[in-house]
C-alpha cells in the first residue's frame, strides 16, 4: 500500500483552458494515507473519475504531481504505479471459471501456483465466492460477476491502492449493505489503501473513515462522516448531506442576531463576530434534526405556518414557511404537532452561519 500525496492537481479536458470554468478539477492539494479507507463522494459531473484517473495513471494531469510515498509517478503508466481498479460494471472473462478470473492478475505477474491457490481462496472466502470457483463467470449473476471485480482487485497484496470507481451500482440494495461491510472488514484486516468513488451518501458514510467531498471540481471538504454532518465547510456539503438536506436562510446581521426578512435569530457571540468581518452573501444554516418544534410560544420562538407533515415511520418531517422561506423539522415520531401554526426555535449552538456559501469561522 502506498501514501498518496496530490500536490496541485487541476485538469481540463480543453487543450487550451481560458478560465476556471474550464477545467474538471480546481487545484486539489491533499494527502491519503497510507492503509486509509477513503471515500470521494459528490453528484454526477463533479470531477469524481476524473480525479480517480488521474490517481491510477489514466489521464495525465493539465498541471500537479502526483506522488506514491514521496516518489513522483505523474508520468507513469497505470501498470507502473500498481494500481487495483475496480469500475463501475464488472470488467471479467466470461469464459473462464471464478476461479480463474480470480488468478489471472497474479498468474501473469509470475506467482507461483501454490500461492495463487492461497490468495485465491482468501479473497473468494471472504467474498462468499467459494461454491461458485468452478464456475464459468458466464453464467452467473450481475451481482455474483461484479464480486468476482471486485475480488480481482482484492486479490492482489502488493498495490498501491485499490480504486473503487461506484462499484455497487448494478448490486441490489440488500447485497449492497453486505458488500460494504465485507470491504470495511477487509480494509480493517488487511490495512489496504481503499479510494471508493460514489454518488451515494449512504455508501461513503457507512464505508469510509475519511469522505471528500467534491462539488464542481473542487474538493469542498474532507472529514469523518460526523464532522460532515456537524461542521459543514461548504453550503454543498450542508445540502448533500443528511436527508432532509440543511436549511439555508438568507439573512442580513444586526449585532449577534441573524435578520430574515426581520424576523430575528440569535447567534452565538463568536459567530456573530466572524461574522461582522466577513464579506459577502450572508445566510444561516441549521440541520432539521436541531431545528426546535413547540406548540406553544417559547423564549426565542419563531411563529410558523405548518404547510405539510410527512409520516416516514421512526420520526415525521414537518414543512414550514417562515418569511418566505421554506424549511423542514425532522422530528420523534411520538412527537405532537398542531395543525396549522408552531413556534420553531433555532438553537444558539447549531445555527451556523456562511459567507458566499462558505462556512464562517
Amino acid at each position: 500500500m502506498a501514501q498518496i500525496d496530490l500536490q496541485d492537481i487541476a485538469h481540463s479536458y480543453l487543450a487550451k483552458p481560458k478560465d476556471e470554468s474550464d477545467y474538471a478539477l480546481k487545484r486539489i492539494h491533499t494527502v491519503w494515507e497510507d492503509g486509509g479507507a477513503y471515500a470521494l463522494l459528490g453528484p454526477s459531473g463533479c470531477g469524481k473519475t476524473t480525479l480517480l484517473n488521474v490517481i491510477s495513471g489514466l489521464l495525465a494531469p493539465s498541471q500537479g504531481r502526483v506522488l506514491f510515498d514521496g516518489s513522483d509517478v505523474t508520468d507513469l503508466s497505470p501498470e507502473k504505479r500498481n494500481i487495483a481498479q475496480v469500475f463501475q460494471f464488472p470488467v471479467l472473462y466470461d469464459t473462464m471459471s471464478v476461479y480463474n478470473n480470480l488468478a489471472f492478475p497474479l498468474r501473469n505477474r509470475g506467482m507461483g501456483e501454490s500461492d495463487v491457490k492461497t490468495h485465491v481462496l482468501e479473497v473468494a472466502d471472504i467474498l462468499d465466492l467459494t461454491p461458485f470457483l468452478n464456475k464459468r463467470a458466464a453464467g452467473l449473476t450481475a451481482d455474483a460477476k461484479q464480486k468476482i471485480s471486485l475480488g480481482r482487485g482484492l486479490v492482489r497484496s502488493d498495490v498501491a491502492a485499490i480504486l473503487f470507481d461506484e462499484p455497487l451500482t448494478v448490486i441490489d440494495p440488500h447485497l449492497k449493505w453486505q458488500l460494504r461491510q465485507k470491504l470495511k472488514e477487509i480494509q480493517d484486516r488487511l490495512k489496504l489503501t481503499l479510494i471508493y468513488v460514489t454518488h451515494d451518501q449512504v455508501e461513503a458514510l457507512t464505508f469510509a473513515d475519511q469522505v471528500m467531498v467534491m462539488y464542481e471540481g473542487e474538493l469542498v471538504q474532507t472529514g469523518t462522516p460526523q464532522a460532515l454532518f456537524e461542521n459543514p465547510e461548504h453550503k454543498f456539503v450542508g445540502y448533500f448531506i443528511g436527508s432532509p438536506g440543511m436549511n439555508f436562510l438568507p439573512c442580513t446581521l444586526d449585532g449577534n442576531t441573524a435578520r430574515v426578512d426581520g424576523a430575528g435569530i440569535v447567534l452565538d457571540d463568536d459567530t456573530a463576530a466572524l461574522g461582522q468581518k466577513a464579506q459577502g452573501k450572508m445566510e444561516i444554516g441549521i440541520r432539521p434534526v436541531y431545528l426546535e418544534v413547540h406548540t406553544n410560544a417559547v423564549k426565542g420562538g419563531l411563529l410558523v405556518k405548518i404547510k405539510e407533515v410527512e409520516d416516514q415511520g421512526s420520526f415525521k418531517i414537518i414543512t414550514v414557511r417562515l418569511a418566505g422561506n421554506t424549511l423542514r423539522a425532522r422530528l420523534p415520531e411520538d412527537q405532537a404537532i398542531p395543525e396549522n401554526e408552531a413556534w420553531l426555535r433555532f438553537p444558539t449552538r447549531r445555527t451556523k452561519l456562511f459567507a458566499d456559501g462558505r462556512l464562517v469561522r
